[in-house]
């Protein structure tokens, strides 16, 4: 139904954030669920909902209420634990490759190898 309906967003890797589920990548984020408007389209989404909601989450409004709490509780500590899953989850289709090629018996060669990170420094998640 989508531009009449919106999207539904979600992350691939695991985020701590208070307005993402941990499990599901399920996003809450108002714009998608009560105000939206066929107006609006993904550039929208990518470019600016997006980007927003993770520079300033909202933790009154929380699918992951234990991100929300301690954002409240003490920053220091959420932004501490943001960190710990970025480098613990988080991770580049172009590493995510590599190993997967390091554990295969095929072999890149180095021109294979720059061409496709040529083409991910194009293609990054929001």
């Amino acid at each position: 139904a989508y531009p009449y309906k919106s999207p539904s967003i979600g992350f691939l890797n695991r985020i701590y954030h208070p307005n993402v589920d941990e499990m599901s990548g399920s996003v809450c984020l108002d714009v998608l669920n009560q105000s939206w408007s066929p107006m609006f389209d993904l550039s929208n989404i990518f470019e600016v909902f997006l980007p927003q909601l993770l520079l300033y989450p909202n933790p009154t409004d929380p699918l992951n209420e234990e991100a929300a709490a301690l954002m409240m509780r003490d920053r220091n500590l959420y932004d501490q634990r943001v960190k710990e899953h970025s480098a613990k989850y988080a991770k580049s289709e172009l590493e995510g490759r590599k190993q997967e090629d390091e554990s295969s018996s095929d072999e890149i060669s180095d021109d294979e190898y720059s061409s496709c990170e040529e083409e991910m420094t194009d293609h990054r998640d929001p």
